[in-house]
């Protein structure tokens, strides 16, 4: 690698301006130079002479601005091409009966009775691209490290089945069955890339718009943060993103190429996959994608090579030496390019090159059938190979290859660039025949008109199979495989917690410091310490974590090069190579990507990390919720911290930081375990039954979320008969009414718990009402706990009908019961249909708003004194206490007005 002042200039490029020019007369000499050139040899030459000399002073480091768009061509020009190592004719048999199986299986799939859908355009367009890959560049992870990482195009999926299907990785059986994952068992293939649907095959979840190209690059950077701390040697890993033209819309498809070039991840490369459609017509019908992400990638930084134009444009461009036809190149959009691609031969002579005597001079040698076939580069192997092979030499800077395809590419006069062919999924008859003709297949007519199309396979021991075989070992193994070949690790002991649960003493602290407290001891552990990777989008300080950056480091590859203005301070800002704080900025998105790749590490690369992910809490499962699933698909573990949670903690801030449904919407992700504690020594038995299932010796897919707040109380040491039971299967009795005699029961959970407690107090001293108070760390893992029950016990009528947790919790507390939180009611609402009894929920529903803590708690009514009216209204309606007593009540705690409820401490910052 480069050293950091060369790879990561403070100035890229630049022009002279207040430079004085010491050397006027030489100036002067180069101007009118250029003057001649224009003069005697014209604009265009010229023009390439400047580009030749921009080229050369790139060569010398000289610093001349960089350009943002390059001709309509190829950026390897033909005499730089590399020699082809491959068999092409081999190569082409090879990706020939790929392009059929793929097509037939989706085909195959349409049919009567099963009509589950498919894609076969997109790949037909990329298949070329992925095949040079297969045969020349994915390493495998044969040789025990974590070979490359290969984002797929989610769309192509049904050309990686067809190829594996080749490999004998795949039978007919499989690909009869995509689609049919659960009718199909064991055999059943997933719509797109999905590692929790097929975990020994595919590696990383793709199909989500978007998230494919974060998710590489934050990939690539974990290899690099991974190999730089000494816990995997991911020197030699490459990780390659497929991706849309289309779908480099969507905002985390470019929002963070700046970290990948600001990083020098050479590690990287990205293909565009051209093919300048969208789902429902042309990505840029007037402009040229290329040229507008050519311009967007470079002005990020990154290396951009550009395969437009396959080895048949080779001639023409070398006769162009007044650059017309580039010219004619540069100026027809898009839109007329697809028009190109679907029209005949003839039309293409009069339209393209039928303008100007000299271009259609250029092609008077031709047949009309000839300029048809004049084709595009991310068709032609020799041409991908020379990209493919470029970018992974090129050092410094990451890579794309914007590859210009056609999509439906060999499908047939009916697909081939059509508005629709995204959605179209069955091929007739006719289409077969003439795709056959043009694969050169030995499929027989007959073979077409009697029933389903067939798979072909030339055998298992063709030439071609053979070959395909011989590739992958030399690169290393099948691609894609996953492979976990992480061992649990060795965990730490009770001692490690012991001081998180001790309490608090006389001190008070919000949970988010009780969670930093128990991080610190455990970062300590000499067995897992290292492996903890510390996320935050700059708001380590926020959270009580800049503690950490004296020791712990932030990474930065280039490490710290300008003294802190911190530097003489205790918690100075630090930044190291080996840091292990990812600090990601402002970005959510690229802190969730961090958490990704992070919690995969363990099947990646076989070492496990464990990724803390720590983030105000509005902005979590709001904001990145898609990649909440991403991560689940990708079987990823660790712990996603929500803090400043709930809806009235943080009121000062207002309504986009009061979140009251972050715990609901944890509750829709199957793979995400969620609590909401209250105490430092709940959350010490969560994290460590956490580690447990997710790094223990029976580990399983799921990650921990934690909600955790900013508000300071005084925590207890555990009890002595301390329920864990409880606490991690969602509920536990945390104090019984000790004064009154009518029963009931408050469930509580997170920072309600203080006014649950308080709401107890009251109820004794003032309403005769014994109450007992439940910690209600979990009401999503209850009611996960409760539905898996009734799964049960509708399937098994039979058997013994099984009695949900939560029930059998409180099947000797005598009720009514309610039940309050910091969130929404749709949260404590989950479990009504369990509980043994009359319930009713107090929530903050609504929008949040600016004021103090306790006039917004006021404002829900979820402080203690609307909790006792809550309770009292429960005991009326069961004519425990008479109704009269509601009116008083309400009045002595005055609940209608706000402004006179009790303040609170502050709750402005975090």
């Amino acid at each position: 690698m480069a050293s950091g002042s060369d790879r990561n200039p403070i100035i890229i490029g630049g022009l002279p301006s207040q430079v004085p020019d010491f050397d006027p007369e030489e100036t002067k000499e180069w101007l009118d130079s250029l003057d001649a050139a224009i003069d005697e040899r014209g604009r265009e030459r010229a023009r390439y002479l400047m580009l030749r000399l921009i080229e050369r002073a790139r060569e010398k480091r000289v610093a001349v601005p960089e350009m943002r768009s390059s001709d309509y061509v190829n950026t390897i020009p033909t005499r730089a091409e590399p020699f082809f190592p491959g068999n092409e004719e081999i190569e082409r048999r090879i990706l020939n009966a790929t392009r059929w199986n793929a097509a037939v299986m989706v085909s195959r799939a349409q049919r009567p009775g099963i009509g589950v859908g498919g894609h076969i355009a997109t790949f037909a367009s990329s298949a070329s691209l992925y095949d040079v890959g297969f045969n020349h560049f994915f390493r495998g992870k044969d040789e025990g490290d974590g070979g490359d990482q290969v984002f797929f195009q989610g769309h192509a999926s049904p050309g990686i089945y067809a190829r594996a299907y080749l490999l004998d990785r795949l039978s007919e059986r499989n690909l009869d069955a995509f689609r049919q994952e659960k009718s199909r068992a064991p055999y059943g293939l997933s719509s797109y890339p999905h590692p929790r649907l097929m975990p020994n095959f595919w590696e990383f979840p793709t199909v989500s718009m978007g998230l494919g190209p974060i998710g590489a690059i934050f990939q690539a950077r974990m290899n690099r943060y991974m190999h730089a701390r000494g816990i995997a040697d991911t020197s030699r890993s490459h990780v390659w993103a497929f991706l849309g033209d289309g779908e480099m819309d969507e905002p985390e498809s470019l929002g963070q190429l700046t970290i990948a070039a600001r990083e020098g991840l050479d590690n990287l490369t990205f293909v565009v996959n051209c093919n300048l459609q969208r789902l429902d017509g042309p990505v840029r019908g007037n402009g040229k994608v290329i040229q507008e992400l050519e311009s967007v990638f470079r002005g990020a930084g990154w290396n951009v090579i550009k395969l437009i134009w396959d080895r048949t444009w080779d001639p023409l461009l070398a006769q162009d030496r007044d650059g017309i036809l580039v010219n004619k190149m540069n100026t027809t959009p898009d839109g007329q390019f697809q028009t190109y691609a679907t029209e005949s031969g003839g039309y293409i002579r009069n339209h393209f090159f039928g303008d100007d005597q000299r271009l259609r001079a250029m092609v008077e040698h031709m047949t009309d059938d000839q300029i048809l076939h004049l084709g595009r580069g991310g068709h032609d192997h020799r041409k991908i190979y020379a990209a493919f092979k470029a970018a992974v030499e090129h050092r410094d800077q990451p890579t794309v290859i914007l590859a210009k395809t056609v999509k439906g590419w060999t499908l047939g006069p009916n697909f081939e660039g059509r508005n629709a062919t995204h959605q179209m999924k069955k091929l007739t008859v006719a289409d077969l025949k003439g795709f056959r003709d043009r694969l050169h297949l030995p499929i027989s007519d007959q073979e077409l008109e009697s029933g389903l199309p067939p798979y072909y396979h030339p055998g298992r021991d063709s030439e071609e199979i053979q070959y395909m075989h011989d590739r992958r070992r030399g690169l290393g193994g099948y691609v894609p495989t996953r492979v976990v070949r992480a061992r649990p690790l060795v965990l730490p002991d009770d001692k490690t917690y012991a001081t998180v649960k001790k309490g608090s003493g006389q001190q008070s602290i919000a949970t988010t410091m009780a969670f930093v407290r128990l991080l610190k001891d455990l970062m300590r552990d000499k067995e897992i310490g290292r492996r903890f990777v510390l996320i935050a989008p700059d708001e380590y300080r926020t959270f009580g974590m800049d503690s950490f950056f004296p020791s712990a480091k932030i990474y930065n590859p280039l490490g710290q090069q300008y003294e802190s203005v911190d530097r003489d301070l205790l918690l100075a800002y630090k930044e190291s190579p080996t840091g292990q704080m990812l600090h990601d900025g402002i970005s959510e998105a690229g802190c969730t990507a961090s958490l990704i790749a992070a919690g995969s590490a363990y099947a990646t690369h076989g070492e496990p990390l464990i990724p803390v992910y720590v983030f105000y809490s509005m902005f979590g499962f709001q904001r990145t919720g898609d990649q909440f699933w991403q991560m689940a698909d990708q079987l990823a573990r660790g712990f996603v911290l929500g803090a400043t949670a709930g809806r009235t903690t943080l009121t000062g801030e207002g309504l986009q930081h009061a979140d009251g449904h972050s715990q609901l919407l944890a509750s829709t992700n199957p793979g995400c375990v969620a609590y909401d504690p209250a105490y430092g020594y709940e959350i010490a038995y969560i994290v460590q039954d956490g580690l447990r299932r997710m790094y223990g010796p029976d580990s399983e897919d799921v990650f921990y979320y934690l909600t955790v707040y900013n508000e300071p109380i005084q925590h207890p040491a555990e009890p002595a008969d301390v329920d864990v039971d409880g606490i991690l299967k969602g509920i536990h009795r945390i104090a019984s009414g000790s004064a009154g005699t009518v029963p009931a029961q408050i469930i509580a959970s997170g920072v309600a718990v203080p006014w649950a407690l308080e709401a107890q107090r009251m109820l004794a001293e003032e309403w005769n009402v014994r109450a007992d108070v439940w910690s209600a760390t979990s009401f999503n893992e209850l009611r996960r706990e409760a539905v898996e029950v009734e799964r049960h016990n509708l399937l098994h009528p039979e058997e013994e009908q099984r009695v949900p947790y939560v029930t059998r919790k409180l099947s000797t507390a005598e009720g009514p019961f309610v039940a309050v939180s910091d969130w929404m009611r749709s949260v404590p609402d989950q479990i009504s249909r369990w509980v043994p009894g009359t319930y009713q929920s107090l929530g903050a529903d609504g929008f949040g708003f600016a004021d103090t803590r306790g006039a917004a708690r006021r404002f829900f009514h979820i402080d203690a004194p609307s909790i006792v009216v809550a309770v009292l209204t429960e005991l009326a309606r069961e004519g425990r206490v008479d109704r009269s007593v509601l009116k008083q009540a309400v009045d002595r705690y005055q609940l209608l007005d706000v402004a006179a409820a009790d303040p609170g401490t502050a709750g402005g910052d975090a």
